[in-house]
């Protein structure tokens, strides 16, 4: 038996890097997965490789069961019409992984409206409405697990005086992102644990190697010494999906950290080992 059986799955950003790892893994943990992300078919990203019809092409010829939802989540439409057809295809939600996410690594200086609008728009902003779109089937059965994919990120750069290099990858936006959906997780967490509803928030504790990241030039290759695989992010996740909700709800946590923590790995390094995570995991 998996972990999963019988449950329905949303993942968003399942089209490559650390959302493709999470649907593969609840596909053959026994889930129905709904599949959901903007690039559809190999080669529709001008920059990046991975595609929705890739993942949910690997997860069927695996033999589990996935849909695919092209979609743009920085749309309140789309994000409401993505739980509509999840509940056509396969019936109420029972577990968000909120992962989509949109980044400009760009100083502030340079960086226009719009693009933070974009941006702010499929992190915090769809996070809500998919959340808020799925707690009626929760409520409802009285359980449910919402995992919101963070960051190192959050962490931030801490007080001056500071060194005069800008930075590589500039992070200010990405950053208040991810620290704006870790308190949110935390009080969703509180909001709606009298309906046994655990919400958690779950950043890589090393370095992920995605297309993303490669391309970024933030990992040097596959075989980066720094970096983990996506698929220790989809165990992390697999666990705060299916552990008891007093165990895990409210948690912002760290893949390695919790994975060593509940005995699913035996070593473990980076963020929440080697060293603390933001101010929300130590809360």
């Amino acid at each position: 038996m998996g972990k999963m059986d019988g449950k329905v799955a949303i993942v968003t950003g399942a089209s490559r890097g650390i959302g493709e790892a999470i649907a593969k893994l609840f596909a053959s943990e026994g889930a129905r997965v709904v599949c959901a992300a903007r690039t559809v078919k190999e080669g529709d990203h001008k920059l990046l490789k991975g595609s929705l019809m890739t993942t949910v092409s690997e997860i069927e010829a695996s033999g589990g069961t996935a849909l695919m939802v092209p979609t743009d989540l920085s749309r309140e439409e789309n994000c409401i019409q993505l739980i509509a057809r999840a509940r056509e295809a396969f019936g109420p939600v029972d577990v968000l992984i909120n992962n989509a996410a949109v980044s400009y690594f760009i100083p502030i200086k340079d960086m226009t409206t719009k693009q933070w609008d974009i941006s702010w728009s499929v992190g915090p902003r769809a996070v809500f409405i998919l959340c808020r779109e799925v707690l009626p089937d929760m409520i409802k059965r009285g359980s449910g697990a919402i995992v919101n994919i963070s960051s190192s990120g959050a962490i931030g750069p801490g007080r001056g005086p500071y060194g005069k290099e800008i930075p590589a990858h500039p992070g200010s936006k990405y950053g208040a992102q991810k620290a704006a959906i870790e308190r949110f997780s935390q009080g969703l967490a509180e909001e709606v644990y009298q309906h046994g509803i655990s919400v958690t928030a779950l950043s890589p504790s090393q370095l992920v190697v995605t297309p993303g990241t490669l391309y970024f030039r933030m990992a040097t290759s596959p075989d980066d010494p720094r970096a983990e695989p996506p698929e220790m992010m989809a165990k992390a996740a697999l666990l705060l999906a299916t552990e008891p909700l007093d165990k895990v709800t409210g948690r912002v946590t760290y893949s390695q950290a919790i994975l060593k923590e509940f005995g699913w790995i035996k070593k473990a390094r980076g963020t929440g080992v080697d060293h603390p995570g933001s101010g929300y995991s130590r809360q």
